[in-house]
């Protein structure tokens, strides 16, 4: 039996934090109990942070690494996904949803094309064994564009594919209804007004000809197939109502205080980005998820573009929470694996998986010191 003992730490279980001790064995957590162990061969964490393994339900950044500059495809794909593997562990976070795009929200981007390479890449570097933090597929659809639903089609059944959600990036709606945010987002700001206006046209002809049929279309597909949905920035009740309607369970990025309300009436999860708890504010100029959280309309928290925002975010949140660092952790863990079917992990607790990490402050930043996923050290 491989067994691993950290003691004199700080632990923070779902409800309480303690000075104590975990034993982890044959992939698991064995026990938690206060107080230190003397057991000769214990890790003495000098009073670091223990907290159960981050997990990451909605995060864009393999994209970047496979395409790290415009117009570039990185050469081997199995090496964009090591290495966005390598600082996803790096930020604390064991579990995974890797949210690729469906669909094309410019018309000139890579993304019909990076969307194979990146499944068939997590694939081979999952079976070759080579991934510290384990992955999944979260499939983030553009309902607006032509071939979503038939891209959808060919991976909605790969056993990678966990969680689906639907979003409509159309300009001056949702997400972008600052223009403003979005001209510069997307670096148009040197287009022509002919440029933009040929871009705004062609976006709201598709958006009429597609969005509603490939939205209905591809929640009907996820029903059947029994994943959980997410509704994507939305922003008026009216959205949050037809999301709820066709079985969504989750708000990403709710706009507005209004749709996080309506979320809340309709039993979907509230998800908010982390950076915008680090930031103190949405980049887009949408609402504050510390506005969110202030009204306890907050669940949960992705990284989205920035892995090591998870874990910072959460310690932010420690103060403006009712439960105090374990509500705020529960945010990056076990709040998300209980919206995802994930009953084995998330936690601190007895036969929970042995996901963990250890972390120090460095003048107030939570860093992580050391990764364990299934009791084995990755970092």
């Amino acid at each position: 039996m491989m067994s691993l003992i950290l003691t004199n730490a700080r632990i923070v279980t779902r409800d309480e934090v303690f000075s104590g001790t975990v034993e982890l064995a044959d992939g698991l957590i064995r026990s938690v109990e206060t107080g230190r162990s003397r057991i000769a061969g214990a890790v003495d964490c000098a009073g670091d942070t223990v907290l159960p393994g981050l997990i990451e339900m909605h995060t864009d950044h393999l994209e970047k690494h496979l395409s790290p500059r415009p117009g570039i495809v990185w050469p081997s794909p199995v090496a964009a996904v090591l290495a966005h593997d390598a600082q996803i562990t790096a930020a604390g976070i064991t579990t995974v949803f890797d949210a690729l795009t469906v669909g094309d929200d410019t018309g000139g981007s890579l993304r019909h094309r990076l969307l194979p390479l990146a499944v068939q890449a997590i694939r081979d570097a999952g079976q070759a064994g080579l991934l510290r933090a384990d992955h999944r597929l979260h499939l983030r659809c553009e309902v607006s564009d032509p071939r979503a639903v038939e891209v959808f089609e060919i991976l909605a059944g790969d056993p990678l594919v966990r969680l689906v959600s639907v979003m409509d990036h159309t300009p001056g709606q949702r997400q972008w209804r600052d223009m403003r945010s979005f001209l510069q987002y997307y670096e148009l700001e040197g287009a022509s007004d002919a440029e933009l206006e040929d871009l705004m046209e062609r976006r709201a002809r598709q958006q009429a000809l597609y969005s509603d049929r490939h939205r209905r279309a591809i929640l009907d597909r996820v029903r059947a197939l029994g994943l959980p949905a997410a509704s994507h920035d939305d922003t008026t009740e009216a959205h949050v109502a037809e999301a709820g309607a066709a079985g969504v369970t989750i708000s990403e990025f709710p706009t507005t205080l209004a749709a996080a309300k309506a979320a809340r009436r309709h039993g979907l999860a509230v998800i908010m980005g982390a950076p915008n708890i680090v930031r103190g504010g949405s980049h887009s100029g949408n609402v504050s998820a510390l506005e969110l959280a202030d009204h306890g309309l907050l669940d949960g928290l992705s990284s989205d573009y920035m892995p090591t925002s998870l874990l910072h975010a959460a310690f932010l949140l420690a103060d403006r929470l009712d439960g105090g660092l374990p509500a705020a952790v529960a945010t990056v863990s076990a709040g998300i694996a209980d919206r995802l079917a994930l009953d084995d992990r998330g936690s601190i607790a007895i036969g929970r998986r042995a996901d963990l990490i250890r972390v120090r402050s460095h003048h107030g930043l939570p860093v992580v010191h050391t990764v364990w996923r299934q009791g084995l050290r990755v970092i």
